[in-house]
């Protein structure tokens, strides 16, 4: 039986979608049957981000359709065997999609993974209820900034009228100059003001977004660290969180920081 996890945070542009990517490549590399599914009906890019987008011959929609089973529309990961991409489209009114398709999806892949991360999309209509309401975990992806906390605790509140069993947070596109500085929130006030156990905190990355943008793979090996110690934070329950200011302490640490602040 797998788990099943939802990624969300409210407010778009968090980064979930990457998050939800690279959390199921550092899972399967850990050896699990992970399998990615995309609910964001309409504005859905995890194809584009796994690299995906030109080996899409079904999608979600075609299995709630009954033109294909479940199985039929998953890709399997070109360099990962045990993990697979349920994609979406952008070309299907999502009106007549509720949580329950989506569930019945999650349920005939249950048995076939060990992880199941549905990638939710931004704000809290409809859509969100669709990738919601299969889940009994819930990942709520935040960045250390005030109008992303607010939203992310209009989130906690909503995920209360849901069958959601457990809720973790992860702080995405953390800059360690700018926290060692005082120009971001503080880990310890975010966690604080969102009260949610703290699975981990992604540094801010270009490498991450210009693989991403392009398809690919590739990640600094600060980031790359970063989303192991989450999923092994997921699945063995640790609490090893990546420090993103290591490299910006002492005095070597104080010039690099103050040098990239006037760049």
């Amino acid at each position: 039986m797998a788990r099943k996890i939802v990624l969300t945070s409210g407010k778009g542009g968090v980064g979930k979608t990457t998050v939800c990517a690279n959390l199921g490549i550092a899972l399967a590399k850990l050896g699990f049957r992970v399998v990615l599914i995309d609910v964001d009906i309409g504005l859905n890019n995890l194809d584009v981000v796994m690299g995906v987008e030109n080996q899409v011959v079904f999608d979600l929609t075609d299995v709630i359709m009954g033109k294909c089973r479940a199985r039929q529309a998953l890709i399997q990961d070109r360099t990962i065997s045990s993990l697979y991409i349920l994609p979406s489209t952008h070309i299907c009114s999502s009106n007549n999609i509720y949580g329950e398709h989506i569930k019945n999806i999650v349920d005939q892949l249950d048995s076939s993974f060990d992880y199941i991360l549905i990638d939710c999309p931004a704000g809290v209509d409809a859509g969100f209820e669709r990738a919601v309401v299969p889940a009994n975990e819930a990942i709520i992806v935040v960045t250390p900034h005030l109008s992303s906390i607010r939203d992310a605790d209009k989130v906690v509140v909503l995920l209360d009228n849901y069958n959601v069993e457990f809720k973790g947070l992860v702080i995405n596109r953390m800059r360690g100059d700018l926290l060692l500085n005082g120009e971001l929130m503080t880990i310890e006030n975010i966690v604080r003001a969102l009260n949610l156990p703290l699975l981990g905190v992604i540094p801010e990355d270009d490498a991450i977004g210009s693989s991403c943008s392009v398809g690919g793979r590739v990640q600094s090996v600060e980031s790359a660290r970063a989303f192991t110690l989450l999923s092994e934070n997921i699945h063995n329950g640790s609490k090893k969180i990546f420090d993103c200011t290591y490299k910006y302490r002492g005095l070597m640490g104080y010039l690099k920081r103050n040098i990239k602040k006037h760049v």
